[in-house]
């Protein structure tokens, strides 16, 4: 290949790089990002924008999870490898010293963390639409593209390929009828928040909620001690079953809440250290339905 034309492709690539790439090679990007909608119009907004409302909850006081979705985000998860993890997004409204704050997942940060061939860059628009965007937050400095797609909490760690199989059954549908039903009987304090299928493979992700029942795993008991900046991030919320194929995947804690707050000290680690085996008991059992 001659120079010319290995230039020709360098600049190829480069012009196509996304906007979500480009911002993040210079300033980084960060977990969540704010929005300035008020809160009694947010789900207006969103269903304005395009977007579903696939299932909403409330974790603990104060604090209101919505999901949602819609066909790009379907359609990028379509795209990857597991990209079904990227499915829908959230947005919470989170109340702190009777102020609303509005947050949501940044979409730049959510298609690099989970390796996805898509930037979601128009989900990003249609975000910014609806709700606004005050800027990114949820970690002290920005993360690279580079960093994100090769995320570790600390060396040994897992990564976004060290998912684990919680329950294998006979057939993609019987493996979401399991999950279904180990969500309907709330097994563990595990709950179904929502289900978005991606279209064109076998792949369903649920959203799931964890409740006290789920003991050191459950949502107010993790957040509780994680999520302490005045400025929440509530969005981590809600935890994700994904069946592809005939098989149950998670994320394991050590890596999935890690992401979430990128910059966690050790120490504060330490104290939900049981955790981790929490939710994978919990969220195996819920996979395995009635068995």
């Amino acid at each position: 290949m001659t120079k010319k034309r290995i230039l020709a492709g360098a600049i190829i690539a480069l012009t196509q790089m996304s906007t979500g790439n480009a911002i993040a090679e210079e300033a980084g990007l960060m977990p969540y990002q704010r929005g300035t909608a008020p809160a009694a119009e947010v789900r207006s907004s969103l269903t304005a924008a395009g977007f579903e409302i696939v299932g909403e909850y409330s974790p603990y006081a104060d604090a209101q999870i919505i999901a949602i979705s819609n066909a790009a985000l379907r359609s990028a998860a379509a795209e990857s490898d597991f990209g079904g993890y990227g499915a829908a997004l959230r947005v919470s409204i989170t109340t702190v010293d009777g102020v609303d704050q509005i947050a949501y997942n940044n979409p730049a940060y959510i298609s690099n963390i989970y390796r996805m061939n898509n930037d979601l860059a128009a989900v990003q628009t249609a975000l910014e639409g609806a709700l606004g965007n005050q800027g990114q937050f949820g970690a002290k400095k920005g993360l690279s593209v580079d960093k994100l797609r090769n995320y570790r909490y600390k060396i040994g760690m897992p990564g976004f390929k060290g998912h684990m199989k919680i329950g294998t059954h006979g057939s993609h549908a019987d493996a979401v009828s399991a999950v279904e039903a180990g969500l309907d009987q709330n097994k563990l304090g595990v709950g179904k928040v929502y289900r978005v299928d991606v279209p064109g493979k076998d792949e369903t992700l649920f959203g799931v909620s964890l409740s006290e029942a789920a003991e050191d795993g459950g949502d107010a008991h993790v957040m509780a001690t994680v999520d302490m900046e005045q400025i929440r991030s509530t969005p981590h919320l809600s935890y994700e079953i994904l069946v592809s194929g005939d098989t149950a995947y998670m994320l394991g804690a050590r890596f999935r809440i890690a992401q979430s707050f990128p910059s966690l000290t050790m120490g504060t680690f330490m104290k939900i250290s049981s955790a981790p085996g929490a939710i994978k008991t919990a969220l195996k059992e819920a996979a395995n339905g009635a068995e």
